[in-house]
């Protein structure tokens, strides 16, 4: 199968943080903390965290590693029954795997999900996961491209096209 590779510029990312910001603004929703999810949403999470002045934690519930994990879950799941508004960021939702894992997380932890909401640069439509932000919606069943954000580009092609093919179907 050929991979088509589309870089998302910095530009576009930059362009990407100030309307989800935007969009918040507009709604007069504010979170108390972001999140960013790792490693994709990291780079968008301290980017909306400087333009919002906002504090940033880090989570990477897939690594499997608790004080990364399992433990940050706990104590976000606190919080929002403290009353915080949380705001999860990740570079794509795209077959909505992590963001469902870290919405099971939450709920098992006793979370107050309304006090939850995610931002993505980019939004697969067919997703199993709705999100709340988003810079710009994609189609699965239209656009196979694999995206590739500025942090990304520093990996060998091999790597990247790896890391497509491990769900085959969003790209055929």
């Amino acid at each position: 199968m050929e991979i088509t590779f589309t870089p998302f510029t910095h530009a576009e990312m930059v362009e990407g943080i100030q309307a989800v910001a935007a969009a918040m603004d507009a709604e007069g929703w504010r979170p108390s903390l972001l999140v960013g999810v790792g490693r994709g949403g990291l780079t968008p999470a301290v980017y909306l965290s400087h333009r919002m002045g906002l504090q940033l934690v880090s989570i990477d519930h897939s690594a499997k590693i608790a004080p990364f994990g399992q433990e940050l879950v706990s104590v976000l799941a606190q919080r929002t029954r403290d009353g915080d508004h949380l705001l999860f960021v990740e570079d794509i939702n795209d077959s909505g795997k992590t963001i469902g894992e870290i919405r099971t997380a939450l709920a098992g932890e006793g979370a107050d999900m309304s006090q939850i909401r995610f931002a993505v640069l980019l939004n697969n439509t067919r997703s199993s996961q709705g999100i709340d932000y988003r810079f710009r919606d994609i189609d699965r069943a239209v656009t196979k491209d694999w995206f590739i954000f500025p942090w990304e580009a520093m990996a060998p092609d091999s790597v990247l096209a790896a890391e497509a093919m491990e769900v085959p179907e969003r790209l055929a």
